[in-house]
């Protein structure tokens, strides 16, 4: 009872600056829409200074020379995100062109998102990359943990319900439908150091709502997970796993 009151105490008596989470919106949108921009030095000043600016907020040192490396490395995530859109337009038939996949794609919004958040993460940057996760999730309904390792090409349709854990590794060329969970078969405090999220090998497409559960679950190359199916188990490589439910359809008419 004594060490609840305790407990009790210390979380009252801390003061978390929640404000941050608007500070996070304007710097994840801005930081998206430099990508693209033709001449990005005025808006960069202004992103480091907010970066800076949040880092000195949540005690976060060192946070000039985090921002130079990160800032070095934004061609290279550029570049992966154009290998991302060209994967989308390449596969969806709804697609009619690269510059719908930028301007309109929820899923190419949120892989943008998840790929500037883990440079962050890479970057041992506390709590920032998490806070860009999140509010990508809010605007896209997709929820990526800036841990993940996600490779090239990846391909994400409607992007609404799915969720990626913290240690899930995903290949080359994997395309996601909406409703997928990559996720832990526990969830415990003791396993956190662990990994409880699975692996998707390259060219696998896994379609809506389907869930897979586990560290040591491995997906093997050019496999194909169908809708609704939940996998606990690895599949080897060049499978076809599928959910098959009978249906009894009759007639309204009463002749």
């Amino acid at each position: 009872m004594v060490e609840d009151t305790k407990l009790q105490n210390k979380l009252v008596s801390k003061i978390y600056n929640v404000r941050l989470k608007e500070s996070i919106a304007t710097f994840t949108k801005n930081l998206f829409y430099v990508m693209f921009d033709d001449e990005p030095a005025t808006e960069l000043q202004h992103l480091e200074n907010l970066f800076v600016d949040m880092s000195s907020k949540l005690e976060i040192e060192d946070a000039f020379n985090i921002w130079e490396t990160f800032k070095f490395n934004l061609p290279s995530i550029r570049r992966r995100l154009d290998l991302d859109a060209v994967a989308i337009e390449q596969h969806d038939p709804a697609a009619k062109s690269l510059g719908e996949v930028y301007l309109a794609y929820p899923g190419f919004y949120a892989i943008a998102i998840y790929r500037l958040s883990h440079e962050l993460f890479e970057l041992n940057v506390p709590i920032i990359p998490r806070m860009m996760s999140e509010y990508a999730h809010g605007v896209t309904g997709t929820d990526i943990h800036p841990g993940a390792q996600i490779g090239d090409s990846f391909f994400i349709d409607h992007a609404t319900g799915i969720v990626i854990g913290e240690t899930s590794i995903i290949k080359n060329n994997v395309k996601i439908y909406q409703g997928v969970t990559l996720g832990g078969v526990q969830v415990k405090k003791s396993l956190s150091a662990t990994k409880r999220h699975p692996t998707i090998e390259d060219n696998v497409i896994i379609y809506a709502n389907a869930t897979i559960l586990g560290g040591d679950v491995v997906i093997g190359a050019n496999s194909i997970i169908g809708a609704n199916v939940c996998v606990t188990v690895s599949i080897p490589e060049g499978s076809i796993l599928t959910y098959q439910k009978e249906f009894n359809i009759r007639s309204r008419n009463h002749d």
